[in-house]
C-alpha cells in the first residue's frame, strides 16, 4: 500500500494504528534514513502501516522573507524515496498559515491521533512542532501518554569520521562543489531527477542540445556548470555537461537544469531522467554575446569529458 495525502485534518487513514516518523526529509540523507528505518522496523513488528509525515512547502520556505532558502530535493523525488525506504503512507501536509498557527496540542490530537491513530511516533534530534515551535519531544511524550502513543527521539547520526549528518552541511558541500563530501553525508551521489521538458531550443541552434529539467519554482542548492552523468537514458550512465541556473546571457529567470549529453542523438522529451553531479567547473556567468558563450561551452565540454574519463578510470582501477 503506497498512500499519499496532503490534508492535516480529515477522516482516519490508519484505523488499525500506525507508526509515524516526522521530519523535513530534505535530501533523505543518512540521518533521515535512520529515522525512517527505525519507524518502518517498529511498524512491521506491530503489523501496522509506517507513515512518514513531512510538509510542503517546507516550513523554512513558508516563513522565509524574500528569496526562498535552497532545498536539496523536490517533492516527487522525496515521495518516491520515502516509499522506497518502506513507508506505506507519506503525508506532505500543506504548510500554510492555518497549519503554522496550529497549537502543538491540536496537531497531536487532529493529525497524530484522529488522522493517523499513531501507536508510536519517531522524530529526529532537536524536534520542534506546533505554533511558534512551542512543542518539543518532552511535550510530545506527555501528550502521547495522554492519547495512548509512545514518542521517541533518535540520536544524531554521525559519519565514520565523527561529522554529524545534516541537510545544512550537505548544502554547504554542494555550494563548494565538494560532491564527495555531499555523497558521504547523503549515503549516495547527489542527483536531481525529473521529466524532460521543452525549452527554447537555443542550445540546439548553438550545437549543444540539452535535456531540460525544471525545479518546480524552488530554490536549488547549487548553481553553475558541472560535469555530470545522466541516468535513465540507457542501462549505463551517460556522460554530460550540465548547467543549472537562470541563463543570464539569454535573460532567463526561472532556474533550469540543462544537461548536454555527449554524442547523443534521440528524443528525450517526457522521459524521466536523473542528473548526477560529479564536479563543478565554474560559476554561471553572463556573456556579452552568443559567440562568446559558445566558445566557453566548447571549453566546458572538453573539461567535463576529461573529468568523466578520469572518474571512470579511477572507478575501474
Amino acid at each position: 500500500m503506497n498512500r499519499f495525502f496532503r490534508d492535516a485534518v480529515g477522516g482516519p487513514l490508519c484505523p488499525q494504528g500506525s507508526v509515524v516518523c516526522i521530519g523535513a526529509f530534505d535530501g533523505l540523507h543518512l540521518g533521515h534514513r535512520a529515522l525512517v528505518g527505525r519507524a518502518v522496523a517498529h511498524a512491521r513488528a506491530l503489523g501496522v502501516p509506517a507513515v512518514a509525515l513531512g510538509f510542503e512547502p517546507l516550513p523554512r520556505e513558508f516563513f522565509a522573507r524574500g528569496e526562498h532558502p535552497p532545498r536539496l530535493m523536490l517533492p516527487r523525488t522525496k515521495l518516491e524515496g520515502l516509499h522506497a525506504l518502506g513507508c506505506d503512507s507519506v503525508g506532505l501536509l500543506r504548510f500554510d498559515a492555518k497549519l503554522a498557527s496550529m497549537p502543538a496540542q491540536a496537531f497531536v490530537r487532529d493529525v497524530l491521533v484522529e488522522r493517523l491513530s499513531a501507536r508510536e511516533v519517531w522524530v529526529g534530534p532537536g524536534f520542534r512542532f506546533g505554533n511558534a515551535r512551542g512543542g518539543d519531544i518532552a511535550l510530545l511524550q506527555a501528550l502521547g501518554a495522554e492519547h495512548g502513543f509512545v514518542a521517541h527521539s533518535i540520536d544524531p547520526v554521525h559519519c565514520s569520521d565523527g561529522e554529524r549528518v545534516s541537510s545544512t552541511r550537505i548544502r554547504a558541500a554542494l555550494v563548494e562543489g565538494d560532491f564527495a563530501h555531499a555523497a558521504k553525508l547523503l549515503g549516495r551521489p547527489y542527483a536531481i531527477a525529473g521529466h524532460v521538458v521543452h525549452g527554447r531550443q537555443l542550445g540546439r541552434t548553438l550545437g549543444y542540445p540539452t535535456a531540460n529539467l525544471r525545479y518546480g519554482g524552488k530554490a536549488p542548492a547549487l548553481r553553475g556548470i558541472y560535469a555530470s552523468w545522466v541516468h535513465g537514458v540507457t542501462d549505463a550512465p551517460w556522460p554530460s555537461v550540465s548547467s543549472f541556473g537562470t541563463r543570464p546571457t539569454v535573460d532567463g529567470i526561472e532556474p533550469l537544469l540543462e544537461a548536454h549529453l555527449f554524442d547523443f542523438e534521440g528524443d528525450l522529451y517526457g522521459r524521466r531522467i536523473e542528473v548526477e553531479f560529479v564536479a563543478r567547473l565554474r560559476d554561471e556567468e553572463k556573456f556579452p554575446d552568443l559567440p562568446s558563450l559558445v566558445a566557453q561551452m566548447h571549453r566546458d565540454d572538453a573539461q567535463a569529458r576529461a573529468i568523466l574519463i578520469q572518474t571512470q578510470q579511477r572507478a575501474s582501477a
